[in-house]
């Protein structure tokens, strides 16, 4: 399963034998039951987590109990809470798995660690911060300019793999609308 991991990394640098067991011996195997936490708020994130198998998600609580879903994981997809891995303060994310799930954790001490060794692996991790960055732009853009039916069709376009695996209810709190609404989207869609 690390194979996954490797292959996500070459798909932006290039890493030989030594940088692959170099980064394999740190990460931490970690198997999550569904609905279990890999992180709670005010916890303080000390690992990013890449996704081997399952799903998981990111979300927030706001004060009158509404959660906020800022992320969804999937195989080959990284999730942390960003803000408290790089500051090392408590977090103000939870993130659970929506399944049963399989991850590999990096500390933020052996990430900078790598980075000393290998400036492949700089490279590779400020690729997918910006690609991260470049799509929440996006999201926020989106949530700000567009209606919620056309703010779903991109939903449904862009992770089309998310579609069978997670429940209407969750999609609703990704896309900041009530499940009631999503649910006349999807009339509306159909009839269409």
């Amino acid at each position: 399963m690390s194979q996954l991991l490797i292959n996500n990394i070459q798909k932006y640098v290039q890493l030989n034998d030594e940088e692959k067991y170099m980064l394999l011996s740190i990460m931490q195997n970690r198997k999550l039951r569904k609905r279990q936490y890999l992180l709670q708020e005010g916890d303080h994130s000390k690992y990013s987590a890449f996704v081997l198998s399952g799903c998981l998600r990111s979300y927030f609580v706001d004060s009158n109990g509404f959660e906020h879903i800022l992320q969804f994981a999937i195989e080959d997809w990284w999730i942390t809470d960003m803000m408290s891995y790089i500051s090392g303060k408590p977090g103000k994310l939870n993130i659970d798995a929506l399944e049963d799930s399989e991850v590999l954790l990096i500390s933020r001490e052996d990430q900078l660690s790598l980075f000393e060794k290998s400036p492949k692996f700089e490279k590779y991790f400020r690729i997918i911060t910006e690609n991260g960055m470049v799509s929440n732009q996006q999201r926020l853009l989106d949530n700000l300019s567009l209606p919620a039916i056309e703010r779903y069709k991109n939903f449904i376009q862009k992770y089309p793999l998310f579609m069978q695996r997670i429940p209407q209810v969750q999609i609703a709190a990704f896309l900041g609308i009530t499940p009631e609404f999503l649910s006349k989207i999807r009339g509306q869609i159909s009839k269409s």
